[in-house]
């Protein structure tokens, strides 16, 4: 059935189409690594004609679509695994209209973040929404897990910064959401449905974007925790007495695997089961002064064992690697991942119950912490150990996702903080959501999308 479908494709140009197997392997996958990839063809849509004759196409014949960007997701969400066809948005990148008046900017969905990031600087403003693979990650993959990041605490999820989008449904129809409005008050905002929805109601192709001023300058402190209890109290001194930007916690394990990795020196003579970094705003002499109060408290509380605060932009991007280059630094080990959330009064006794799990459950195993401390995320990381395949490493990692879900659902949380559900934690969602949610999803589904042909088989 596909190569007769083909032969309908008459509205897009050969150098749009691929189905090589090189790139089939290339396009068909995230950077998760434990899907076969059975992708049938890459599409490259130009504009959002494009896309919504590709829909209509599909639609007629019955032929499901994955939505491709940056391919940065951990959750398989941009994975093809069932002979789908792979929309990619790579060619739809472009910057459009910006407004100084209203500070904003439309963009196309594969914009990547980090180029947004810069264009935003040359205007004198800024975007905010900011994380390890800004690099590669792309703007319509960011809206559809609606990213995160390391600066949570002070400016939100991408969320926050999408005021408009324009999207494609199932049905192939073309639709604006909110325009830019900062007040509109006329019945349910279907724009927030899209964001987060990993291309199964609909796929992007443009979005408007708010940015905010240009920030203040920043000091980054890395400070040595004794232990788990201590990093909260470290957090509320912070959060109360500075304008903190963010606050992340990792552990001595991820701590040497990016010295291993990148031949950086240590931060500090001292050595500690846990650091946390945090990041503060001094717009003037009185906001450093406060940000050194806040250290010295700590230390002598005993919080905080040893500590350095950064003295230049320089020295800042460099304490920040200590925490921005662990996923790249364990990728090697292709660990089995865990992204877990929590309100942030609920961390203290859920790392505990954590801690107390894994020290269980892989008791030989090297288990890797690192997270977003000051808005309830962590990262698990389990490292493959050598000579087990892929397949009894997932087996068994997946029977202890049981007992870390039970933790979870224990305190509200969520199983999936930004990284999405796609496929990895499809058969887990009931701990987040009721079975009457989960319904009212399946609900939204078929309503934008009849034939499930928009990323199948992904978040429900």
């Amino acid at each position: 059935m596909l190569p007769q479908a083909f032969s309908e494709i008459d509205f897009l140009a050969k150098d749009q189409i691929k189905t090589d197997e090189e790139s089939l392997k290339y396009w068909g996958k995230d950077w998760t690594t434990y899907f076969d990839i059975k992708a049938s063809a890459i599409l490259f849509p130009r504009t959002a004609d494009d896309v919504v004759k590709t829909v209509k196409w599909a639609r007629k014949n019955k032929i499901a679509l994955v939505p491709s960007g940056g391919r940065t997701g951990l959750s398989g969400s941009a994975v093809a695994t069932q002979g789908e066809v792979v929309v990619s948005f790579d060619q739809m990148n472009k910057i459009k209209d910006f407004s100084p008046v209203d500070q904003s900017v439309v963009i196309e969905p594969g914009v990547v973040t980090e180029a947004l990031q810069e264009f935003a600087h040359k205007q004198g403003l800024f975007y905010p929404v900011d994380f390890a693979a800004t690099g590669s990650s792309q703007m319509g993959g960011n809206i559809s897990t609606n990213a995160g990041g390391i600066k949570v605490v002070r400016y939100g999820l991408t969320r926050d910064w999408v005021i408009g989008l324009k999207v494609v449904t199932g049905t192939g129809e073309l639709l604006e959401l909110n325009n830019g409005l900062v007040k509109n008050a006329t019945g349910y905002d279907l724009r927030h449905l899209f964001i987060g929805a990993e291309g199964t109601l609909g796929f992007i192709v443009e979005a408007t974007i708010k940015l905010a001023p240009a920030p203040p300058p920043m000091k980054v402190l890395v400070m040595a925790v004794p232990g788990l209890d201590s990093v909260m109290k470290i957090f509320a001194e912070f959060k109360t007495k500075t304008s903190l930007v963010a606050f992340e916690m990792f552990s001595d394990k991820a701590l040497a695997k990016v010295l291993e990795n990148t031949g950086l020196a240590a931060p500090l003579e001292t050595q500690s089961p846990f650091y946390v970094l945090a990041e503060v705003e001094t717009r003037n002499e009185q906001d450093e002064e406060h940000a050194l109060g806040v250290f010295e408290k700590c230390l002598e509380e005993s919080w905080v064992t040893d500590g350095v605060i950064s003295q230049s932009e320089v020295q800042a991007a460099t304490f920040w690697r200590y925490r921005e280059d662990i996923s790249e630094s364990l990728a090697k080990y292709s660990p089995y991942k865990n992204d877990i959330a929590v309100t942030i009064s609920k961390v203290p006794n859920f790392m505990a119950d954590l801690d107390k799990i894994l020290a269980s459950a892989y008791p030989t195993w090297e288990v890797v912490w690192f997270g977003h401390i000051g808005d309830g995320n962590l990262h698990i990381n389990i490292l493959r150990p050598p000579g087990m395949s892929k397949e009894e490493f997932v087996k068994e990692c997946r029977k202890v996702d049981v007992m870390v879900f039970d933790a979870v659902k224990k305190n509200q949380g969520s199983i999936s903080a930004e990284h999405g559900v796609g496929l990895t934690k499809k058969s887990f969602l009931n701990y987040t959501r009721s079975e009457a949610e989960i319904g009212f999803m399946r609900g939204i589904k078929k309503v934008f999308d009849p034939d499930n042909i928009m990323n199948p088989g992904k978040v429900i």
